[in-house]
């Protein structure tokens, strides 16, 4: 009897506990139903008029987790403003110096290759007052995406310039970061500055104030800038301060040499919201080659995948060797001809200016078959020209940009093609030099075989360009 009675009073007495474990657990149902009870009512409620999405993090969100900032499109009466603005200083520039500037925002893009002369033509814009100007920031994308071939970089080169075009420089992050870490919340995380921009101490905006208060000139002061003064001078800055700069300019003007074919920018030059002009820039294919062999060794990277597009430029139709594809011209050696060592950068450039020549014949037919729309927002200017009438073209570029020619930009590029002396040690300076030995330097340079093969190679379109062959290829 005393054990059942035992047995009874044990098991009584854990009644209490599983009581309150049950009504423990019975209390948190009620608190996780309720709520869910009631969210899902009203999810019905509305049903008819939404549907129920998971919601994703924003494009804001993600972009401001690395730092990136993703601004709204300015609406009408912003971009009323901003041209009003224009007007009212003058042209827009920071300087507050160009008169006569047609209203609004518009864009240019110096469209060359290597060696015609480019670097000097976008100097020209570089010392207007009223022009932001950024030089071949599209070096950054072919680094970081060797050895992507020219044709197949084409698409990311204009939708950089894009980007770069409405004053966001965000996209440079992708192609131009600094080594370090690249988590933005580490600390020490470093940033991208104006000091990691491809040609940066040579640029007026970033050497002179507001972004740089010691710079030994102004901004609106004509003449070359002292790239190790502003190097020592100017610390770098953010580049939301270089954006902030940039939307204060009427004319963006970006020159570069890595846009293949001029078809790429038919896409840019409808684009709503851009009002994009292209100056295309010649120089006779012999001059090119013979300033390019002065440089081989710095060209010869950038030249391996110029002529890697080789095969992809041709017409569909066209036949092509079985096999592997050969990377070199056939015929610039003769045939069955292998490069000697000693001359294989020199090869590499010969084939890499074929494909050049092949571009700017492309380039020159489509301009001719272009609707009058796409035709009066594009120019041609041959460097030679450039060199014989200094003043003259120097205008009808300008008024080709909308823009002011101040008097002491005719004194700057009389004085810049009317040097001392040929330099030649240097290739990539910027300098005042007498051009017009260079634009015939060619002609004592190379040998008889170089510039036959040269003139077979771009035939076709050095008779667009009005460029004679030479006297003694029998022709």
């Amino acid at each position: 009897m005393k054990g059942r009675r035992r047995r009874w009073c044990w098991c009584w007495r854990g009644e209490p506990r599983r009581l309150a474990v049950v009504l423990g657990l019975y209390t948190l149902l009620l608190l996780l139903l309720v709520p869910y009870a009631l969210d899902y009512g009203a999810r019905r409620a509305r049903g008819d008029e939404e549907p129920l999405l998971r919601r994703c993090p924003s494009l804001e969100e993600a972009l401001s987790e690395w730092g990136w900032e993703q601004r709204p499109a300015p609406t009408g009466d912003e971009e009323d403003e901003e041209e009003e603005e224009g007007e009212e200083e003058g042209g827009g520039g920071a300087a507050g110096n160009g008169t006569g500037a047609a209203a609004g925002k518009r864009h240019i893009y110096l469209h060359a290759t290597w060696r015609t002369g480019s670097s000097f033509v976008g100097e020209l814009f570089n010392q207007h007052p009223d022009v932001f100007y950024l030089y071949e920031p599209m070096w950054h994308l072919w680094q970081a995406l060797y050895p992507g071939d020219a044709l197949s970089l084409q698409g990311a080169l204009r939708d950089m310039l894009r980007s770069l075009f409405r004053c966001d420089f965000s996209v440079l992050r992708l192609y131009a970061a600094p080594a370090g870490p690249r988590d933005p919340l580490a600390p020490g995380s470093p940033n991208l500055t104006t000091a990691g921009i491809f040609g940066w101490r040579t640029n007026k905006v970033i050497c002179s104030a507001p972004l740089c208060p010691a710079a030994p000139r102004p901004r609106a002061e004509v003449g070359l800038i002292d790239g190790a003064a502003c190097e020592q001078r100017c610390p770098p800055r953010a580049l939301r301060e270089l954006e902030a700069e940039c939307r204060k300019y009427p004319v963006v003007v970006i020159k570069d040499v890595r846009l293949l074919e001029l078809g790429a920018l038919l896409p840019l030059l409808s684009e709503p919201g851009l009002n994009l002009r292209v100056v295309q820039l010649f120089r006779d294919p012999r001059a090119v080659h013979n300033s390019r062999l002065k440089a081989k060794q710095a060209l010869l990277r950038e030249s391996i995948q110029v002529l890697r597009s080789r095969h992809r430029a041709e017409p569909r139709g066209a036949p092509r060797p079985r096999g592997p594809p050969g990377p070199l011209p056939p015929g610039l050696l003769g045939a069955g001809r292998a490069p000697p060592p000693q001359h294989r950068a020199e090869f590499f450039l010969g084939g890499a200016l074929e494909v050049i020549c092949q571009a700017w014949l492309r380039d020159l037919l489509l301009a001719r078959r272009a609707p009058s729309g796409l035709r009066h927002r594009y120019t041609q200017l041959r460097y030679e020209d450039l060199v014989r009438e200094p003043r003259a073209q120097l205008r009808r570029l300008l008024r080709f940009a909308g823009l002011p020619v101040p008097p002491a930009m005719e004194a700057f590029v009389v004085n810049m093609t009317r040097g001392e002396a040929y330099s030649s040690e240097r290739p990539f300076l910027i300098s005042a030099r007498d051009a017009r030995e260079a634009v015939h330097a060619w002609r004592e340079r190379l040998s008889r075989q170089q510039v036959r093969q040269v003139e077979a190679a771009c035939s076709e379109a050095m008779s667009l360009l009005a460029y004679p062959l030479s006297p003694d290829d029998g022709r």
